[in-house]
């Protein structure tokens, strides 16, 4: 069985920083891509960014310049970095694992800008 468990979410002001985690465990094969997406109730859910196991990133083109990904394939980590937050940046953030042809959502972390 899989997990995948996101961390980091929180309060933050607009203009500031934060870092999302996302560790995936359990029964598993190589993992191929993982991924952050967004969501705001009432939206449909939205890519963030998406890093291969090779390291490749895609970041939105929105969201290009403020957010990062990157991963530490040792650990099956994946880390987005957002920087100069704003506040349409509030949403549950998921975390996705392409595995063995499968895909594994985590619960979600909030993150709310507001000052």
């Amino acid at each position: 069985q899989v997990q995948v468990v996101e961390s980091g979410g929180g309060l933050v002001q607009p203009g500031g920083s934060l870092r999302l985690s996302c560790a995936a465990s359990g029964r598993m094969l190589s993992i191929s891509r993982m991924t952050w997406y967004r969501q705001v109730p009432g939206r449909p859910r939205e890519l963030v960014a998406s890093i291969t196991v090779a390291g490749s990133t895609t970041v939105a083109d929105s969201l290009r310049g403020r957010f990062t990904i990157s991963r530490d394939n040792a650990k099956n980590t994946v880390f987005l970095q957002m920087s100069s937050v704003k506040p349409e940046d509030t949403a549950v953030y998921y975390c996705n694992a392409l595995i063995a042809g499968s895909y594994y959502w985590g619960q979600g972390t909030q993150v709310t800008v507001s000052s």
